[in-house]
């Protein structure tokens, strides 16, 4: 699997084997999320996007606009959001879906902290990577403040 250059990637790209499916991965994810930063969790959300959904089923979900294509695994809303595609630990047992590449960029230009995140360690050190972000902007913000 090939990412664009932009994209933060979280994870050991080298690792190659066995490992659990994105649909356990995610359900790690937010199990970790909810242990570790249960604020967070509360506001994070999965896209239902995805799946075994029936083909008309999709096309009239998709005309009412209830499906976005390429909508990323995990949205965590704020200022700014983070947006992040989850895939396997083993990358090159995932791909890219439908406008995956465009959502994260669109997310990106918007001021979106986005990223993709190798199996569930590297989410959550991606998660980790954008509370460090946060963390910077306020003081940021506070340093500015204070000389202004």
């Amino acid at each position: 699997m090939k990412f664009p250059e932009w994209l933060p990637v979280f994870g050991d790209r080298s690792f190659r084997g066995r490992c659990p499916s994105e649909e356990v991965e995610q359900i790690n994810f937010f199990a970790e999320l909810k242990y570790g930063h249960p604020d967070l969790a509360r506001l994070a959300i999965h896209p239902k996007n995805e799946g075994n959904r029936n083909w008309i089923r999709q096309q009239m979900d998709a005309k009412k606009g209830e499906i976005n294509t390429g909508a990323s695994d995990v949205i965590i809303p704020g200022a700014p959001a983070m947006v992040a595609e989850l895939k396997r630990q083993d990358h090159t047992r995932s791909r890219w879906q439908d406008g995956q590449i465009d959502y994260l960029e669109t997310a990106r230009d918007a001021g979106c902290f986005v990223f993709v995140g190798l199996g569930c360690a590297g989410m959550i050190a991606g998660v980790e990577a954008y509370l460090q972000f946060l963390s910077t902007l306020r003081e940021r913000e506070n340093s500015g403040g204070q000389n202004g």
